[in-house]
């Protein structure tokens, strides 16, 4: 007679070796880049920004600084992407920016008019009047929060006194930056826009580069097969058409592995229904009468 007791034995044995055998392994944390954690601010999270979005120049960085353009001075290129708050000595910070369609209306000097924490946000008329289906609802005005567009900083830009509605602000759309995007004006990581906010007055000065500027200063610019703004060098121009192929690849994968599934699920459904026909012949119901299936019953 083999008892219970007899056969955990070997079981107990195994676990108490696997105990002793060394210190438990720590799972290792997720990596973070410095500056792009997760931040609580206001009583709201802030996601810390996936490192992979921060590749290719995507993070803020000190860098060398070459245009006449005096210290304190917040520089927006809309052609490379990049915004520059000017420093003293020839330096500056680089920050990667997205631009939207509003972005690209504003050229020139302004400054700060004023700047607001967590700030509300209202679509502007054309908005509303050619997309009621997407901004409608917020015609009255969304308050400030994590599902604000403007992310948790504001910068408005005036210009004679009056509003521009140009606006550099946060986003609670990390994977848009670099890119231009059908809405918007400059979009930096919530962890940027606050940093920048904390640095600048109201009064500041703003200048837009034009493309003639921007060709001067950063050099010529593309997308890349992903959308974002990368400069446009023969390295880059090559690995642009190799990540083509690589999405199409990835794309047809994908398309495959989906019919595969709606077949495999066509195939049960019609082998469900058939059980269902047959049932309903055994108990001499007609198929016109038979109930249907209970989807949830025949998952």
């Amino acid at each position: 007679m083999t008892y219970p007791l007899l056969r955990l034995l070997p079981v107990l044995a195994l676990s108490a070796l696997a105990a002793c055998s060394g210190e438990p392994k720590e799972v290792a944390p997720p990596v973070v880049v410095a500056g792009y954690e997760a931040v609580e601010d206001d009583g709201k999270l802030i996601e810390a920004v996936d490192p992979k979005l921060l590749d290719a120049d995507r993070a803020r960085a000190e860098v060398a600084y070459n245009g006449d353009e005096a210290p304190g001075t917040i520089v927006v290129d809309t052609h490379a992407r990049k915004l520059y708050l000017v420093e003293e000595g020839g330096r500056a910070t680089r920050y990667a920016v997205a631009v939207g369609r509003e972005g690209l209306s504003f050229r020139g000097n302004g400054v700060i008019g004023r700047k607001a924490m967590w700030p509300s946000w209202q679509p502007t008329a054309n908005m509303v009047r050619s997309r009621p289906d997407m901004y409608a609802q917020y015609a009255g005005g969304l308050p400030g929060g994590l599902e604000n567009p403007l992310g948790a900083r504001a910068l408005y830009l005036y210009r004679g006194g009056r509003d521009t509605m140009f606006r550099i602000h946060g986003t609670i759309q990390n994977e848009s930056i670099g890119h231009a995007t059908s809405a918007g004006c400059i979009r930096l990581f919530n962890q940027d826009a606050m940093q920048l906010y904390d640095r600048i007055e109201p009064g500041a000065a703003v200048k837009v580069r034009t493309l003639e500027e921007s060709l001067a200063i950063e050099g010529p610019y593309m997308d890349d097969a992903y959308g974002r703004a990368v400069p446009d060098t023969p390295e880059n121009q090559a690995r642009k058409e190799a990540d083509i192929l690589k999405i199409a690849a990835e794309e047809r994968i994908k398309a495959e592995n989906a019919a595969l599934l709606a077949e495999k699920a066509a195939k049960e459904a019609a082998k469900a229904d058939k059980k269902r026909l047959s049932a309903c012949k055994r108990q001499g119901i007609s198929a016109e009468d038979c109930p249907a299936l209970d989807p949830v019953a025949a998952m």
